[in-house]
């Protein structure tokens, strides 16, 4: 058991670093809170934490290991992640100014509302569709996780991981929404879609520079 305990504090070790980096997760969530309100930001939390565990789930299994390996599928899933985040990005450039009742209650929502699931799917293919979190887990899961431990040892791994990855998000969430922010938001709601959808489309430009390893 110290065996396992010592694995999932190497991997929470490394994963912590990977969650509070900058990237497209993070430039969701913050923009589901300030167009959407807490609710959806919430929810697409929870689809980012699932993406998560559907990519562990496929690195244990080996698929990981076989889309690393295969050109073709590497590119068949960057070129959908380009894809999305560009469209994003230019459905944020194009969205005009969101109006915040900033007297409202912080889990009111704003004038744009969105469905439980469009704000989960939101999540889960920011997450799903991008190949680095391919590399990213069959690195860390080579090098700490010892072959011989279990695989629901590893998918307890996988959970603890996805867990901790919407609590940040959903923190992120509510910080976002208070009274305070959604003034400060409102204010420049405009100009921050135009920030928003650029960042979106710079990632997917970045993530299109990708290669396979």
């Amino acid at each position: 058991m110290s065996q396992y305990l010592l694995e999932l504090a190497s991997l929470m070790a490394i994963f912590s670093f990977a969650i509070v980096s900058p990237g497209a997760d993070l430039a969701m969530v913050m923009r589901q809170s300030i167009v959407h309100g807490r609710r959806p930001a919430i929810i697409t939390s929870f689809g980012i934490g699932t993406s998560l565990m559907f990519h562990v789930t496929y690195t244990i299994l080996g698929l990981g290991l076989i889309i690393s390996q295969s050109i073709y599928l590497f590119n068949v899933v960057k070129w959908c992640g380009v894809a999305y985040l560009i469209y994003i990005g230019v459905k944020a450039l194009r969205a005009g100014q969101t109006e915040i009742s900033v007297d409202a209650a912080p889990s009111d929502e704003p004038a744009r509302s969105q469905s439980a699931v469009k704000a989960f799917g939101l999540g889960f293919a920011a997450n799903a569709l991008n190949p680095k979190p391919v590399f990213f887990f069959l690195s860390i899961f080579s090098t700490v996780v010892g072959a011989h431990t279990p695989i629901m040892i590893k998918f307890g791994y996988g959970l603890v991981m996805a867990t901790c990855l919407i609590l940040w998000f959903v923190g992120v969430s509510l910080f976002m929404t208070t009274p305070r922010m959604r003034a400060a938001f409102t204010r420049a709601s405009k100009w921050i879609d135009r920030a928003s959808g650029l960042v979106f489309i710079a990632l997917g430009l970045k993530l299109a520079t990708e290669k396979a390893a």
